[in-house]
């Protein structure tokens, strides 16, 4: 006997007892009740449901031998298959039967009109199984179901919503039922299954699908297979049961208990506990076994004593007294409080007593019954931390899945997130990318926000950007002074005294221009900083320009018959900084106004930190300006380089070809620099070309003239002279002498006439002696004599 069962029947005299102490439900109508066992047994389920159909204990189906039982209904059975045994018998005689046992909707679908339930379908509790599964991301999980019908039905059930629920069976075990018992092979090979299943398999979950005769029987089997099961944690599993499992024992099983099966997840039957039915339990004795035949057998097995039997001897202290209690029995012995199922077995009495209530009196009484509490998934905690039941370790943040070949979906590798992606979660099929406006830590295992850089005034490399640009500027301002204060010198007035202030202004501009690039961008600088710096390094590279053509031209026209003298003078010059400057501004005004620049963001380029920049609006523009420059550059460095030989005394034809030389490779590095450069890197980059530049110019054309002014102020007068002789081609230096003011020109041992200057540099004598600035010629057959005057 399973002493817990005999609670059903306390909860059935209980509710037929209080049906006939109300005087409202079937007034003077008593009912009553029988009581059979059907012992788990098909055979033995079929005649006790034709002995309950019958008076005689001898009876004759189709025919009435004695007066039949007045049968209002029958409550039962308990499992799915007894309750289908009693239904084949009942339909006949159109007698209802209510059923306290929950069964799969399609399991009902061919039985008569006249089956009932008083509890819900096995679907319910399909769907919380899936729900708890998920709730706690049990991904990996055994099965055992009971071996019957009912076991098959619910493995087919279970199987694709499981595998629509992205979870996966580990293995699926089947339990043997009773009618196997008695087959030790079968025995051996189910405990050999099972216990390899339990101690191989890497789930830690394991769903239980059956009825109470199953967990003992299961229990029964794990015991005897291996006694010390109970002490070996690695086979300690997490149980989910359904609602028809119950933790019961039976007395022969009555020293053992369920320690394998601590922390099992049970499904039950809602349950309420009903006033006075614990009173009622406490109240029943031995003595009193008047229409109660089971209560003996079940006293004796609970308390596990005996009654006297005058053919038994026995140990007085097995002997029952009567007097035991029933709360000190053990819960899978007995329970005192109102189990699921005696509740439904309560309800179905009363559910009865209504329905023939109704037929006597026409009317229908029903009594309320309040609803349960339902416990939330999240408010339960049955363990000290939740157990995890997966194919594998999951795959953790900075991972994603990666499929194994020849598994099932829920086996899988992790894989590092590849680079530039995240994954926040556990187990996610794919990596994900961060907003632009954030970055993948350093696990990736979330984004991080970047954070907005610019090459500011503040940080140690705009500040020294700075100070260098601001110290030449001033510097520059110096020289400037300079060559203003001694604005009548000889050097000075050398190469065209007018371009040269206007060099030194350039460059002045050239240094203060960098400033711009400086701090965070704002539409005012990010739309004139690269117009500003190519108009005013194109009018700088012009003057330089103009100044070397002046040399050239100054040469050439001294020739005979040479076409180029009307170009000398401020004309020319004045035309080659004019015209090449305004070239470079037609361009930079198409740019403005065809796709101006404007501040923008860069979140691309660098991992950790947004570029806060001006974005030049069109690229190819940006590169046309550059190249015009690049262009007049290049020119201003050829033209430098041929005229570097040609004779004057402060000739700067040198210094220019070598302040050229390094303008040009500056800014020729610059192009694959500023293409392989990121975020304020390339703003530094332009910044330190500009400043590079500009310095090369300043340093290599000016230094050498302040030095001469500064230092040596004895080199700065006119008294110096050269005298060259022009000879097929030929440009020779023949004579060097000093001439002071108004002072005639020693006679030239190769020249018939004289030539002499007077301080305005105006070349007095006979033709064919003609000025030409600070220069005179004289021409006698075929040699032209070329005097320089220093004022």
């Amino acid at each position: 006997m399973v002493t817990k069962f005999y609670q059903h029947i306390m909860a059935l005299v209980f509710a037929i007892n209080e049906i006939n102490a109300n005087s409202k439900i079937l007034p003077n109508i008593t009912v009553g009740f029988h009581i059979y066992d059907s012992y788990h047994d098909m055979r033995m389920t079929y005649r006790t449901t034709m002995d309950l159909l019958y008076k005689l204990h001898r009876y004759f189906p189709n025919y009435e031998c004695d007066t039949s039982k007045n049968i209002a209904a029958i409550i039962g059975g308990y499992s799915s298959a007894m309750s289908f045994y009693i239904s084949e018998i009942l339909r006949v005689y159109k007698i209802p039967q209510l059923t306290y046992g929950s069964f799969a909707p399609e399991k009902i679908t061919h039985l008569s009109s006249s089956f009932y339930r008083v509890v819900p379908s096995e679907v319910e509790q399909y769907i919380g199984i899936l729900r708890l599964l998920q709730h706690f991301q049990w991904t990996w999980v055994g099965l055992l179901a009971v071996d019957d019908d009912s076991g098959e039905h619910f493995v087919q059930v279970m199987e694709p919503l499981l595998f629509q629920s992205e979870i996966c069976l580990a293995f699926v075990q089947r339990i043997l039922t009773k009618d196997h018992w008695n087959d030790m092979d079968d025995v051996t090979d189910f405990i050999l299954s099972a216990r390899l299943a339990f101690r191989d398999s890497s789930a830690n979950i394991f769903i239980l699908y059956g009825e109470s005769t199953v967990l003992i029987f299961l229990n029964t089997l794990l015991s005897l297979g291996d006694p010390s099961y109970k002490e070996k944690t690695s086979l300690r599993k997490v149980w989910i049961m359904t609602a028809q499992v119950d933790f019961a024992l039976t007395g022969l099983h009555r020293a053992w208990d369920f320690q394998f099966f601590h922390g099992t997840i049970s499904f039950t039957i809602h349950s309420n506990e009903i006033h006075g039915f614990q009173n009622f339990l406490q109240d029943r004795k031995p003595h009193q076994k008047q229409g109660n035949g089971f209560l003996k057998d079940f006293w004796e097995q609970a308390f596990d004593c005996y009654y006297p039997n005058p053919q038994e001897t026995r140990n007085i202290s097995e002997l029952c007294t009567g007097d035991e209690r029933l709360e000190s029995l053990p819960g899978p012995l007995f329970e005192m409080h109102m189990s699921g199922h005696s509740y439904s077995i309560y309800n179905a009495v009363y559910a009865i007593g209504h329905a023939v209530h109704s037929l006597y009196s026409s009317r229908s009484n029903h009594r309320a019954m309040d609803g349960g509490q339902r416990v939330r998934p999240q408010d339960f905690h049955p363990w000290q931390g939740v157990p995890i039941s997966v194919c594998n370790d999951y795959c953790y943040p900075g991972y994603q899945k990666k499929k194994k070949e020849g598994a099932t979906f829920c086996c899988y590798n992790c894989a590092p997130c590849p680079e530039g992606k995240i994954s926040n979660q556990k187990d996610m099929d794919d990596c994900i990318k961060c907003p632009q406006s954030q970055y993948p830590s350093k696990d990736q295992d979330g984004c991080i926000l970047k954070s907005i850089t610019f090459l500011s005034f503040e940080e140690t490399l705009g500040f020294s950007l700075a100070s260098f640009a601001v110290s030449f500027s001033l510097f520059t301002a110096v020289v400037l002074i300079i060559f203003i204060k001694h604005r009548d010198t000889p050097i000075v007035k050398a190469n065209n005294r007018n371009i040269t202030y206007i060099l030194l202004i350039a460059l002045l501009l050239c240094f203060l221009s960098s400033l711009l690039f400086l701090g965070r961008p704002r539409k005012e600088t990010c739309l004139f900083r690269q117009s500003a710096f190519a108009l005013i390094f194109s009018g700088a590279v012009s003057c330089v320009l103009a100044k070397t053509v002046t040399v050239i031209v100054a040469f050439m026209a001294t020739q005979p018959g040479s076409c180029t003298r009307r170009w000398a003078g401020k004309t020319l010059t004045n035309s080659i900084v004019i015209s090449c400057s305004l070239v470079q501004a037609a361009i930079c005004l198409l740019w403005l106004g065809a796709s101006p620049p404007f501040p923008d963001f860069d979140s691309q380029s660098l991992k950790e930190e947004i570029v806060a920049e001006c974005n030049e609006g069109s690229v190819p523009f940006f590169y046309v300006v550059l190249s015009y420059l690049g262009l007049l550059s290049l020119i201003s460095l050829i033209v430098a380089f041929f005229a570097r030989k040609l004779p004057d005394t402060f000739n700067e034809a040198k210094f220019i070809t070598f302040s050229m030389l390094i303008f040009c490779s500056v800014w020729l590095s610059f192009i694959p620099a500023y293409l392989s450069t990121k975020g304020k890197s390339t703003v530094a980059m332009e910044i330190f070309c500009i400043l590079v530049s500009s310095t090369g110019l300043l340093g290599c054309i000016f230094v050498p003239k302040c030095y001469i002014i500064v230092l040596r102020p004895e080199l700065n007068r006119r008294g110096v002279q050269s005298q060259f002789t022009w000879c097929d081609g030929t440009l020779q230096e023949t004579k060097s002498a000093s001439v002071a003011k108004d002072e005639h020109l020693p006679p030239d041992p190769s020249a018939t006439q004289r030539c002499s200057w007077t301080y305005h540099g105006i070349c007095k004598g006979l033709s064919p002696a003609r000025p030409f600035g600070n220069h005179c010629t004289l021409a006698t057959g075929k040699q032209l004599i070329v005097m320089q005057v220093i004022q």
